[in-house]
């Protein structure tokens, strides 16, 4: 049983609050988040559990700055396949992978401005995001198209670019996952991802973005729930005074905010448990303790609280380290404060392509786009077709609460159009008959997503084109598979925006 710390041993107690950051459930404030607020509570995390509307959003975050206007209000709102924000119909940004696809800076900078002044409209300050991992291991399972792409220039100056652009919207930049979470195959959500690379291939590849978005001032870095043996063989990322203090404070010079990705992700508390890895991660370096994706609660804050204010007690903390740790929390709040403040003055700048309803966002997933034609002349589809969605299961970044696909939006271009979903069930020529039976005379549309990854998705297809060469496929995950179908649309991502575009390219819109 947790012993709670009350009254004035004041400082340590408040100081402990500071750095956390929880996530709540329900679409108003509980009132135990506002109590906690009132104590010293300095920022709380957003996910989609908690937001149905832009309005909701906005009464929501002012709720929490009523009682303390210096909260930090931080999201997870990557854009893409990744959104809390729009979590219920699907972003109306691409993800990295697309933005990087298109390779052009001021795009990717339009983006993430846009989706930070929508951001800041709602009165969110801290997003945990841009994703500055390489992701050089194609099969990894939880990056992917989160990832700018494979090219380790191309994903530094596209991460630049999201710093800067969603900087300049008010809204601080959380670059993560330290030192870089692209060579995994492993998702760190499940177990402990290892990655076994030698110092050299570090610096030359995981390191750069983060190099890069450090000299563009990202006001925070995340850390990775990853154990990298050449830099420390014994404790991840996140618990690794030598990755956190030595590499990434004293090596790169960083001074800003250092948040650890979720403390509840099976890789810290299956291992250390919750309480005990924030006590480690805070001594090794972190400043900020992220938890509440799937613990959302009063008494895991107060369990954390008390963990810190006793490892301070009984000598496992410095006082020290956690006086620096809130210090750096109160900094960026105080930042935030400040630019909420610039962006609200009459003739605060902005930013071209980001007025109130811009559409930069379908603008970046159209350019996105490629399309590779079959062996015959193309036909748009000018009839409701049926759209055969075969699908993996989502990993927990993602979520499997946001639709994706192209049947919505290809259906408001051809209304009567009817879609299937279809899982790996171990057996092929059924899942295939099934569509068969399901489409009729219709046109297929097959959508398929990281199809190089699931052995099941690709045998279907190649026997769903087999019998029906007449269909268009489309693939909105990593292109990695050669172009197959009577027209191949690879769109970057599976965002709505994303949708949007594939559906105008098969109606020859």
């Amino acid at each position: 049983m947790t012993t709670l710390v009350r009254g004035s041993s004041g400082t340590l107690t408040r100081d402990a609050l500071t750095i956390l950051q929880p996530g709540f459930v329900g679409t108003t404030a509980p009132d135990w988040l506002l109590r906690q607020i009132g104590e010293g509570l300095c920022a709380v995390g957003l996910f989609g559990r908690n937001i149905t509307s832009p309005g909701q959003l906005a009464a929501l975050t002012a709720r929490l700055r009523a009682e303390r206007d210096d909260v930090l209000v931080a999201i997870d709102e990557e854009g893409g396949d990744v959104t809390r924000l729009e979590v219920r119909s699907g972003s109306s940004f691409p993800g990295n992978y697309a933005l990087g696809l298109v390779d052009d800076v001021d795009l990717t900078r339009a983006v993430a401005h846009e989706l930070g002044r929508r951001l800041a409209e709602c009165g969110v300050d801290l997003n945990w995001a841009p994703s500055a991992d390489v992701n050089s291991n194609p099969d990894n399972p939880v990056i992917g198209v989160r990832s700018f792409g494979a090219d380790t220039a191309l994903a530094a100056r596209h991460t630049v670019a999201y710093v800067e652009g969603l900087q300049a919207a008010g809204v601080a930049a959380c670059t993560k996952h330290f030192p870089g979470h692209g060579d995994t195959n492993v998702d760190s959500h499940h177990a402990a991802p290892r990655i076994d690379v030698d110092l050299d291939t570090l610096h030359a590849r995981e390191l750069v973005p983060f190099r890069a978005a450090i000299a563009a001032g990202s006001k925070a870095v995340m850390s990775a729930h990853i154990l990298l043996p050449a830099l420390d063989p014994d404790r991840p990322a996140t618990l690794s005074p030598q990755i956190l203090t030595g590499l990434l404070r004293e090596e790169l010079g960083y001074q800003g905010l250092i948040v650890t990705d979720g403390m509840e992700m099976q890789a810290i508390s299956s291992t250390y448990g919750i309480e005990r890895g924030s006590v480690l991660a805070i001594a090794a370096g972190a400043d900020a303790i992220c938890v509440g994706g799937g613990l959302a609660d009063e008494e895991t804050v107060l369990r954390l609280r008390d963990a810190l204010v006793d490892a301070v007690r009984n000598g496992d903390l410095p006082e020290e380290r956690l006086a620096d740790a809130a210090a750096r929390v109160r900094a960026l709040a105080d930042w935030t404060r400040r630019a909420r403040g610039a962006a609200a003055e009459p003739g605060a700048a902005s930013q071209e392509g980001t007025a109130p309803g811009s559409d930069i966002g379908l603008v970046a997933a159209r350019r996105a786009v490629r399309v590779t034609p079959g062996g015959r002349p193309y036909e748009p589809v000018t009839e409701a077709p049926y759209v055969a969605a075969l699908t993996p299961v989502a990993n927990i970044a993602v979520g499997d609460e946001t639709p994706w696909g192209v049947a919505a939006e290809l259906t408001a271009l051809l209304p009567g159009t009817e879609t299937g979903t279809y899982a790996d069930e171990g057996d092929t020529p059924a899942l295939v008959t099934n569509v068969l039976e399901a489409a009729a005379n219709r046109r297929i549309v097959a959508v398929v997503r990281d199809v190089h990854r699931h052995p099941w998705m690709a045998n279907a297809l190649e026997a769903l084109l087999a019998a029906r060469p007449d269909t268009v496929v489309v693939e909105m995950g990593l292109n990695r598979a050669a172009p197959t179908g009577a027209l191949h649309i690879a769109t970057h991502g599976a965002a709505r925006v994303c949708g949007r575009a594939a559906a105008e390219v098969i109606t020859g819109r």
